[in-house]
């Protein structure tokens, strides 16, 4: 099902409720700061996924995403 966000993900879904909680804060912040492009459990997963990769990627390369534009 498509949602708005993801708060409104977040409160109709209780399994995409339940996923997001098991995260660590750090890492809910930032999908909070993509919620108007995540609509769906999928979404939501795959945003974690995305932002993992990212989080490994930077640590490999010492790539600083803030201080290095794209």
């Amino acid at each position: 099902m498509k949602y708005h966000n993801l708060q409104e993900l977040l409160q109709n879904s209780r399994s995409s409720r339940t996923f997001f909680v098991s995260l660590p804060v750090e890492l809910q912040c930032r999908l909070h700061e993509q919620s108007p492009y995540i609509h769906s459990a999928a979404e939501l997963h795959a945003g974690v996924n995305a932002l993992k990769a990212l989080d490994r990627l930077s640590c490999l390369g010492k790539w600083n995403p803030k201080r290095d534009p794209v």
